[in-house]
């Protein structure tokens, strides 16, 4: 197999013909209100607005659609914490593929059900993407199914580069763009697209404190897992897997700065988008609002993007939150 560096921006470029087909464009909207807060000019790339609310429908569309019709007939796999297994689910029905999904018993209840929705063959699976994963390799072993990589897959990050080929495209004068990262295939892509355009486009990825496998990994130069804990920003959690081929490698060399948030700034985040920005987000998507509202950039550019990534979150913790922030309120009149 090539290598990642062996990959440029061609296929990305492919990668973006092959999902027009599936994937539509999604919106770049200018914040008015972060914007005013930071003294530059901050916009939000809904990738809510996708078909299954979420980004990972182009890395899923761009693996399946690049599958044989021998390879297709045998059906398609993956372990999820859920956006990544909705996005399989729903270019599979699409194509009349049949799919498995492979969950950890931590994903929401409203991920898991939206999964059968789409129609997809749902197994629950240990407490950990790590063992939802190994149970996926029993079914390639067993069915000849293909596992969909959720990040560690060059057509998986090239699909999630034509995220920065549509920024290029909409604000060629961009500097600086902030990546909700986990597995690093988001912003693995973003950032094989955007610097192979221009060098001096800054790339930030923002994960949980406590619990990234990534920051981890990055200090020791090798895969290493994390415990995973409750948090708003579900979609961050899980390992890079131990035989991480890629996206380790990627973001070493394209990420220029990394932000550990914890639970107050992701909440701080999702209420921001909720209340200002009228945008339904999910913890994982509003990360790069709660840094930049927490003040945890000592840099930032001139024209910057957030990656606003998923709103699949379960409408109870907005209320959740909404109580926490009034009782806090209210402590501070006292």
């Amino acid at each position: 197999m090539a290598t990642w560096k062996e990959w440029d921006m061609h296929n990305i470029w492919e990668a973006k013909h092959r999902l027009s087909t599936i994937v539509n464009k999604t919106p770049l909207i200018k914040s008015h209100k972060l914007s005013a807060y930071t003294g530059r000019n901050i916009y939000l790339k809904l990738e809510t607005a996708t078909d299954i609310g979420s980004f990972k429908i182009r890395g899923a569309a761009n693996k399946i659609l690049s599958l044989s019709q021998l390879e297709r007939s045998r059906g398609v796999t993956t372990f999820s914490t859920g956006n990544h297994g909705l996005a399989v689910a729903y270019v599979a029905q699409k194509l009349g593929i049949k799919a498995v999904v492979c969950i950890s018993h931590n994903v929401p209840k409203n991920k898991r059900q939206a999964l059968e929705n789409m129609g997809a063959e749902v197994k629950i699976v240990g407490d950990s993407q790590e063992e939802a994963g190994e149970f996926c390799e029993n079914l390639k072993e067993t069915y000849g199914m293909t596992i969909i990589h959720p990040f560690d897959d060059l057509y998986v990050i090239a699909g999630q580069g034509t995220i920065g080929l549509e920024l290029l495209e909409d604000l060629p004068e961009l500097d600086h763009v902030i990546v909700p990262l986990s597995g690093g295939g988001l912003l693995s892509g973003i950032g094989i697209g955007l610097k192979g355009a221009s060098e001096h486009i800054r790339i930030s990825g923002i994960s949980i404190e406590g619990a990234s496998a990534m920051e981890k990994s990055l200090q020791r130069g090798v895969p290493v897992d994390t415990p995973e804990k409750a948090t708003l920003a579900d979609s961050l959690l899980g390992s890079i897997g131990r035989e991480n081929q890629y996206t380790l490698s990627i973001v070493s060399e394209v990420m220029d700065d990394m932000t550990l948030l914890d639970e107050e700034a992701i909440a701080k985040g999702m209420l921001h988008l909720l209340k200002e920005e009228r945008q339904i987000a999910e913890g994982a998507a509003a990360v790069g609002v709660g840094a930049i509202l927490s003040g945890r950039f000592s840099h930032l550019g001139q024209n910057v993007v957030l990656i606003i990534t998923g709103n699949n979150v379960d409408p109870t913790i907005y209320e959740t939150l909404s109580l926490t922030e009034l009782d806090r309120i209210k402590g501070a009149c006292l």
